[in-house]
């Protein structure tokens, strides 16, 4: 394809060299994320009346199951596609040549995450829902790291936002063909939209925890189906569809089916949870002088 007037250009290598000490562009997009999914959950948690100590812990514990999980879950269901797996003994831990799955992200950082809002006191489904909209946006920035390792990009295109793609990052098969569908500019946008509604939802209606939680996992798959229909890198099918299609279609089904059974048919409590202050220290009492205070 070789037409096109207009292109969105990938960056030449996806490292930065600084001194003796190498930037992996994917892995600082994945941080990124990280921290703005920490301070938005922390903003919305603070205004709730909880502390930002919680929000940290769950933070720590959430993101290193969270890597953990996302990795086991593309080791497994690309063990025999992603051929950097094999490059070195540590190739199944090389998290920075890409390949995090969401489906085993989200999953074990939830439940790490949980058990740390339990032992705390506070409600996990109230957390949850406070974590919700940085979810979205910490999933929006990471796509990046796509964009830096010239992966996981769609159909060719001759759109004039088409991604160009260098030969040697090219999908078999695609050789002849310089641009393609810039998937992770549209996830991107996507889950910006997304972060905007959900902040919109939770303002303007009453829900039942963790029903915002729900709806982020709605709003996501919704296009992460679609998403998975243009998408070229290799993968293993069932069905003639892509695997990750048919987990982003269940995990949908079963995402609608959990709101609209929690929200409008669950017996409602009438008192909504809150987050349980931090315990002040006690400790003895320090003598005041008498007299004006100056």
């Amino acid at each position: 394809m070789t037409g096109v007037l207009a292109f969105i250009p990938s960056p030449s290598s996806g490292t930065f060299d600084l001194g003796p000490l190498t930037l992996h562009m994917y892995g600082v997009t994945l941080l990124l994320g990280i921290a703005a999914c920490i301070w938005l959950t922390g903003k919305r948690w603070v205004s709730w009346g909880g502390d930002w100590d919680l929000v940290f812990r769950v933070a720590l514990w959430g993101v290193i199951a969270g890597v953990v999980g996302a990795r086991l879950y593309h080791d497994i269901t690309s063990w025999n596609q992603d051929s950097t797996i094999h490059q070195h003994w540590w190739g199944f831990a090389a998290v920075w040549d890409g390949g995090l799955g969401i489906w085993g992200a989200i999953p074990f950082g939830v439940l790490a995450g949980a058990w740390v809002v339990h032992r705390s006191g506070n409600s996990i489904p109230l957390m949850m829902d406070a974590v919700a909209p940085g979810l979205l946006l910490a999933q929006g920035i990471g796509r990046w790291g796509n964009y830096w390792n010239q992966e996981l990009y769609g159909k060719p295109t001759s759109l004039p936002w088409g991604l160009k793609i260098d030969p040697a990052h090219r999908v078999a098969g695609y050789e002849g063909y310089a641009t393609f569908h810039p998937t992770f500019l549209y996830e991107f946008t996507w889950d910006l939209i997304g972060v905007g509604l959900l902040l919109w939802i939770d303002r303007r209606f009453t829900l039942r925890r963790p029903a915002l939680f729900a709806l982020y996992v709605i709003w996501y798959t919704t296009f992460r189906t679609y998403e998975e229909v243009l998408r070229i890198d290799p993968s293993n099918h069932f069905a003639g569809m892509r695997v990750n299609f048919w987990v982003s279609l269940a995990v949908w089904v079963l995402a609608v089916a959990f709101f609209i059974w929690w929200q409008f048919f669950h017996a409602r409590s009438s008192d909504q949870p809150a987050p349980r202050p931090r315990p002040v220290p006690t400790g003895p009492r320090m003598a005041v002088p008498k007299g004006r205070v100056r």
